[in-house]
This record gives structure tokens, C-alpha cells and sequence, in this order.
């Protein structure tokens, strides 16, 4: 099989793993024990760790060495090192149990968390971008844009448990503070 062929079978079981991952046992731990189990928490560390993996197919042999100019390098470099840091951030402040979906506690609405509810996807979009801006291809951008519907995915879910878990305290918030970046919902201009 050519490298097309074994990157858009890749890409589509990739994607449909993802669906079933965060559809069936993702949810399914939500609704009936509240918290992912240790054998969904482990399926879907696995999936994002065959995500990050996908590049291997067609990167070109003299990876890790970018062949982009400066100021590509640079920006590319920025958007990995923030992103990077925000997921650490991110995962520090709320706890590593609590990032993993393995314990509840009170609603997290400080720090980044009054900027978007989702402050480590955040992150690893701005990883992303980074990684393709460093190895820029057609590969590398379908790469990147299938991040979005795997993690949009992955947040619907979370977003679903949230609502069972804190009922109207987290509408509340989804009221004042964006799923990602912009305007929540329900924010009119000309309020205060």
C-alpha cells in the first residue's frame, strides 16, 4: 500500500475509534459510575496517544529536522511551547484525576477557566498548529484538522456528565464563559 492509501485508512479508523470511544464507554462510565473507570481512562489515553502518533506515516525520513523557514520555526516553536504549557497548567490546577475524568469536585471556575471551559484543548490546538506549521504538508494538515472533530467529540461528552453532575451551576457558566474562545452563548452585546 503507498502512503496515501495507509494515511486515509489511518485517518478514518482513527476517527471512527474516536466516536465509539467517547459515545459508548466514555459516556457510559459518566452515566453509571460518574467517573471513567480505569479501563476507559486507559482506551482513551490510548486513543490520543495514536494520535499523536499518525504523524509517523508521513513524516519524512530526516524527522525530526524542519525544513521551514525562520520565522515558520519560530512561530511554530511558540504555538508548541504554549500550548504545551497550558496543558500542564491546565492539569496542575484541576488535578490529574479530575483532568482524566476519574474524580468530580467542585465546578473549576477560576483561572483559565473564566477565559473558556476547555483550557487544555485550547492547548493542545495550539500544539497542533505548532507541529504542522513546523512540517508543513497536506498530510500534516489533515492531521491537524482531524483534532477538531476527535476533542469536539471528546467535550460533548464531558460537557453531557457536567450538566448530570452540576445541574444548573454549570449552565450558569456555560452562560458567562465560552466552550472555547469567543462569546458564550446567551452573552449579549451592550450587557455587562
Amino acid at each position: 500500500m503507498n502512503t496515501l492509501t495507509i494515511y486515509l485508512l489511518s485517518i478514518s479508523l482513527l476517527f471512527v475509534a474516536a466516536i465509539f470511544i467517547f459515545r459508548v464507554p466514555v459516556r457510559r462510565d459518566y452515566l453509571r459510575i460518574g467517573h471513567l473507570s480505569v479501563g476507559t481512562s486507559a482506551l482513551q489515553a490510548l486513543l490520543f496517544f495514536v494520535y499523536g502518533g499518525f504523524p509517523s506515516i508521513y513524516l519524512p525520513a530526516e524527522w525530526p529536522v524542519s525544513h521551514v523557514n525562520l520565522v515558520l520555526r519560530v512561530i511554530g516553536l511558540t504555538l508548541i511551547t504554549i500550548g504545551l504549557a497550558v496543558i500542564l497548567v491546565g492539569i496542575s490546577r484541576l488535578g490529574i484525576l479530575r483532568s482524566c475524568g476519574r474524580q468530580s469536585g467542585v465546578l473549576r471556575e477560576s483561572g483559565f477557566y473564566r477565559v473558556t471551559r476547555n483550557p487544555q484543548v485550547l492547548g493542545c490546538v495550539s500544539y497542533v498548529i505548532g507541529f504542522v506549521m513546523l512540517w508543513p504538508s497536506c498530510y500534516a494538515l489533515g492531521w491537524g484538522l482531524l483534532f477538531a472533530p476527535i476533542i469536539h467529540i471528546m467535550v460533548l461528552t464531558e460537557e453531557q456528565h457536567l450538566r448530570n453532575t452540576y445541574g444548573e451551576e454549570y449552565e450558569r457558566y456555560c452562560s458567562r464563559v465560552p466552550r472555547y474562545l469567543g462569546f458564550p452563548k446567551g452573552r449579549q452585546r451592550g450587557t455587562t
